[in-house]
């Protein structure tokens, strides 16, 4: 019989080979199963880290397509609301583009008409945008020869050409409006 001792005291062991066998160290199942735990736990890591790293992408994309609608929108009414604004003549990387058909839908939700009926074109960080400029006349007052113009700017964002996992998802445009008041001088 073998003994093992504790604070000097002896205790018997029935089996030698059992006290050698827990010396030798892990089995080939408890490898197993430490290995399982740890490959879920980093899947899990990763997949949060992904997840992470395309809502950063979705944030950024919408703060920029913000801030360019906001650009246009605050140009265009220093303006006075005029029908002859023109953002390619900004001189910020604007280029005319065909009007898609996502734009026309936005006319019929009463939004008002497409500024020369065609929207622009822009990429900013590697990301293309295409903006379109609305704009309807809500009230005239004949007496005072005023207008009250909304002015519109929606703007929508695309994942570049070959890059994997898509912002079409994440991808309601943005919209942002604003007033002036045009009057018989032009605005």
């Amino acid at each position: 019989m073998c003994q093992f001792s504790i604070f000097n005291f002896q205790f018997p062991i029935a089996d030698c080979r059992r006290q050698r066998r827990c010396a030798l160290g892990f089995s080939l199942v408890e490898v197993i199963a430490a290995a399982a735990i740890l490959a879920i736990a980093a899947l899990g890591t990763l997949g949060y880290q992904y997840h992470a790293t395309k809502q950063a992408r979705v944030a950024h994309a919408q703060i920029t397509a913000t801030r360019i609608g906001q650009l246009l929108l605050e140009d265009w009414k220093s303006t006075g609301g005029s029908d002859q604004y023109d953002p390619t003549s900004l001189g910020q990387g604007f280029e005319s583009i065909s009007l898609s058909s996502y734009f026309n839908q936005c006319e019929s939700q009463g939004l008002g008409t497409t500024l020369h009926n065609e929207a622009y074109a822009i990429t900013i960080d590697g990301l293309p945008m295409q903006v379109a400029l609305k704009f309807k006349d809500i009230s005239t007052d004949a007496v005072a020869r005023v207008t009250l113009r909304q002015l519109g700017v929606v703007v929508r964002f695309d994942e570049p050409v070959g890059k994997a996992g898509s912002l079409a998802a994440y991808n309601p445009a943005i919209l942002l409006t604003t007033y002036v008041r045009l009057d018989e001088s032009g605005g």
